[in-house]
C-alpha cells in the first residue's frame, strides 16, 4: 500500500513538472514582461496592414538598417527610426498597455508623437510579433 502511495504521489509530482514546464504558445494578451525588450521589423513578412516584428537577436535577412522600437520596464519606450544618413535616429517615449491587447504609444518629440499597436499576435516560442498600428482620432 505505502509503494502504492508512494509511485502516485511521483507520477503527481512528474505530471505537474511538466506541465509548469511546458512552453508557452501564441497569445493576444499582452503582458509587460513579454513585451519587454527591443524588437525590429521584420518587413519581408509583413502582411498588408499586419507588421511582423522580431527580437534584435533573431537572424534577419541582409539588410540595410530595420526601424524598431525598445519597451522597457515603468513604461520606458524608444523607437528607431531610419535617420537622413540611413543609420538609425532613436525617439525617446512611453507605452501602456490598454485592455490586454492594446500598447498606446506617447513619444517626446517627431512626427506622430502618439499611436496605438493592436497586437495580433505575440509568440514567445516562434519569436514573433505582429501587431497592427490604429490611427489615433484627433
Amino acid at each position: 500500500m505505502r509503494a502504492l502511495s508512494s509511485c502516485t504521489g511521483l507520477l503527481l509530482a512528474a505530471l505537474l513538472l511538466a506541465t509548469a514546464c511546458k512552453k508557452t504558445k501564441s497569445t493576444a494578451v499582452v503582458t509587460m514582461h513579454g513585451l519587454e525588450g527591443t524588437w525590429l521589423n521584420s518587413y519581408e513578412e509583413n502582411s498588408g496592414d499586419t507588421l511582423v516584428y522580431r527580437p534584435q537577436t533573431y537572424v534577419f535577412p541582409s539588410s540595410r538598417s530595420r526601424t524598431g522600437f525598445r519597451i522597457e520596464p515603468y513604461s520606458h519606450f524608444e523607437q528607431f527610426d531610419i535617420a537622413p544618413t540611413d543609420g538609425l535616429t532613436d525617439r525617446h517615449g512611453t507605452w501602456t498597455i490598454d485592455r490586454k491587447l492594446y500598447v498606446r504609444i506617447t513619444l517626446e518629440s517627431g512626427p506622430n508623437p502618439k499611436y496605438t499597436l493592436k497586437v495580433l499576435e505575440l509568440d514567445t516560442v516562434k519569436q514573433v510579433l505582429k501587431v497592427r498600428r490604429l490611427s489615433e482620432r484627433k
